[in-house]
């Protein structure tokens, strides 16, 4: 969609969320054929004229100044989220560069894995604002483990993605994973409010980089294959994701809620550091002590299958070389 669309329909779509009473203004008449405001009475609001707020909302905000934004804003009563989206939007009208430096591409570095690998008893990853998780410690990978056996993962794997130990594999995309695998509709107990805030976060970088062509590429994938998707996409909701809680039904521990912490990355502009926890002595807690004991076998049961291949691989090459041996001799 072009950015016209995009801020017609988030203005529009905002507008008709208020009421003349929640906007303090005297409803004349029983029959409103508009939900919300009309527009003349956001003009009023903001106190702009009628005709150029019009043209704002027809997706002509190039030349907005902060003062007019800020009047539109007010008048629509817009969060924190959604004012930081309409000046995203206007930037992305204007042409002007995104509000944030695009991450450079490249491995992370080694200090930020070496603080992720230290947290030894909470969940953590670090994620793009596509949803792409490029680095997990031993006990996030445990708790997302559905998302790393999933197939869908393994055909439109992202970028490259770093594990508690160190070894590189293609990265997996939550949102993908919630909308494309089968394993996603089970894994988040709270289908609603995980979808929309999955949608929320993609609608929100969208605003933030326009010209990503990988996050275009994720969101026309997901719009096409997925109605749950469209239908969320077509309500232009944004967010800002810091903190809260989430709940997981997970295969090995049942379900879980868990509280999270998003923290944003200075170094590593774009990227975001998510890290969940439980208060001591709740069942929470006692689910991430399971989750740790179930994660502490599958590693045992890891290594000792890699011991096993790496003993079959030897044993394969010994059998060629004296294979060779024999025809050659």
């Amino acid at each position: 969609m072009s950015t016209e669309s995009d801020i017609r329909e988030f203005l529009a779509s905002r507008r008709a969320k208020i009421t003349p009473q929640r906007a303090g203004l005297p409803a004349y008449g029983g029959n409103r054929r508009v939900p919300g405001l009309r527009r003349e009475e956001v003009a009023l609001l903001a106190g702009v004229s009628i005709d150029y707020y019009v043209r704002l909302e027809r997706g002509h905000l190039a030349g907005a100044s902060e003062g007019v934004l800020d009047s539109v804003a007010n008048a629509l009563q817009l969060d924190d989220a959604e004012r930081s989206h309409l000046y995203d939007l206007a930037r992305a009208a204007a042409k002007r560069p995104a509000r944030r430096t695009r991450r450079p591409r490249g491995p992370l570095p080694d200090s930020v894995l070496r603080v992720l690998d230290a947290m030894t008893d909470a969940p953590a990853f670090i994620r793009n604002g596509r949803l792409d998780i490029l680095a997990v410690n031993r006990l996030g990978r445990a708790l997302y483990s559905p998302l790393h056996a999933g197939t869908e993962q393994r055909r439109h794997g992202g970028e490259e993605q770093r594990t508690h130990a160190g070894k590189a594999e293609r990265a997996v995309n939550i949102a993908r994973f919630q909308f494309l695998d089968p394993a996603g509709s089970d894994f988040f107990p709270d289908r609603e409010e995980s979808v929309n805030t999955t949608v929320s976060l993609l609608r929100t970088e969208a605003g933030r980089a326009p010209g990503d062509s990988e996050l275009t590429g994720l969101i026309g994938e997901l719009v096409t294959r997925s109605e749950e998707f469209r239908t969320a996409w077509a309500k232009h909701n944004v967010r800002l994701h810091h903190t809260g809680r989430k709940a997981f039904r997970h295969p090995a521990v049942g379900e879980i809620t868990l509280d999270f912490d998003a923290m944003d990355l200075p170094a590593q502009p774009g990227l975001t550091l998510t890290a969940y926890s439980a208060a001591p002595h709740t069942p929470a807690h006692d689910a991430l002590k399971l989750l740790a004991a179930w994660a502490a076998t599958e590693d045992a049961s890891a290594a000792t299958d890699d011991a096993s291949a790496v003993a079959e691989d030897r044993s394969a090459t010994a059998e060629d070389g004296s294979t060779t041996a024999i025809d050659t001799a």
